[in-house]
């Protein structure tokens, strides 16, 4: 598995960032202990959690197989009380009680709310970070603006800043293209993206025009069978192209949202050791840009923005962007 740089910090990460979200509901101890071995046997040290996963339950299980593994891991978990001040320094010492570990490497703002006070935010993020208990924060879910005016505010006070972003992005959900992207490259924040498989869509087991799979997702999930009304001659497509190139359709999906080179790393979610298996082999293959493009083309999913007409290329074009931050000294 191959590491990338977290942000501007210096450390390392895997490419892959493990989701625990279903450890505790569709994955038991036992197996999310084989499953996180079996990570750090591959180079795999991303560790995505939050306090909400299970009502806690994730990060219980997380703590007990942790045990003389800590020190290998990169280790994220998010706040979910709240966005106030108590919320913040209450919740991260819930987590980690129940991570049975003295700090996190990463903890999360899971979502911006209406009314939240990013003054206040940021100052108790910063003495989350001077008391030990995480070495880095960040937030999930911001827009562009909303992350530059937390930065700001802490730049102005000497605060530990927010260094990553964590972001649902794959070839139907690409909103971020517009703002968030862009300024991920120009400003070194790291971009963890969710969702990479669209909730199971372009796993292969969703075929247009064919019923739902017996005890899927797909059937309890409003979401999923929007998209595959709208996108189903699009995911046929996907699915047959990777077909004809002899992958997975769940590489071809991974490996669409790694061309990127503002993403970091994916967060992808598993509940067995066979599901862990076919996503690190997802991360063996890449895009040629040519591909890349052929593959886009197969959803309408590119989001319009008037603004940047005038900036020809800026969205999609990150090698051109990463040139031009380059030649502007940023």
């Amino acid at each position: 598995m191959n590491t990338v740089e977290f942000a501007n910090t210096g450390v390392h990460v895997s490419e892959m960032c493990l989701g625990t979200m279903m450890f505790g509901s569709r994955c038991d101890a036992a197996e999310a202990d084989r499953i996180l071995g079996t990570c750090l046997d591959q180079g795999i040290n991303f560790i995505d959690t939050a306090a909400m996963y299970g009502n806690g339950e994730t990060e219980r299980i997380l703590g007990q197989i942790m045990k003389g593994r800590r020190e290998k891991l990169f280790l994220a978990t998010k706040v979910h009380k709240g966005v106030d001040r108590r919320s913040i320094l209450e919740g991260i010492d819930e987590s980690l009680a129940r991570l049975q570990t003295d700090y996190v490497d990463l903890y999360l703002i899971h979502w911006p709310v209406e009314g939240m006070r990013p003054l206040e935010i940021m100052e108790a993020l910063n003495q989350v970070v001077t008391q030990g208990k995480a070495r880095f924060v960040g937030c999930c879910n911001y827009p562009a603006w909303l992350l530059a005016h937390s930065n700001a505010i802490a730049a102005r006070n000497g605060w530990a800043p927010l260094v990553c972003n964590q972001v649902a992005y794959n070839i139907i959900e690409r909103g971020v293209e517009v703002e968030i992207l862009p300024q991920a490259l120009a400003e070194g924040i790291a971009i963890t993206a969710y969702r990479p498989l669209v909730q199971g869509l372009l796993t292969g087991k969703y075929r247009w025009g064919q019923p739902l799979p017996e005890n899927s997702r797909g059937q309890t999930s409003a979401q999923i069978i929007t998209w595959l009304s709208q996108y189903g001659e699009g995911v046929e497509r996907f699915i047959r192209f990777a077909e004809a190139r002899s992958i997975t359709p769940v590489q071809l999906a991974i490996a669409w949202v790694r061309h990127s080179p503002a993403v970091t790393s994916p967060i992808v979610g598993v509940s067995s050791l066979s599901q862990l298996q076919a996503t690190i082999d997802a991360f063996a293959w890449d895009l040629s840009p040519e591909d890349y493009e052929t593959v886009t083309a197969f959803f309408d999913t590119e989001v319009k923005e008037e603004g940047l007409q005038r900036f020809p290329g800026l969205r999609y074009n990150f090698p051109r962007l990463r040139r031009n931050l380059h030649l502007l000294g940023m």
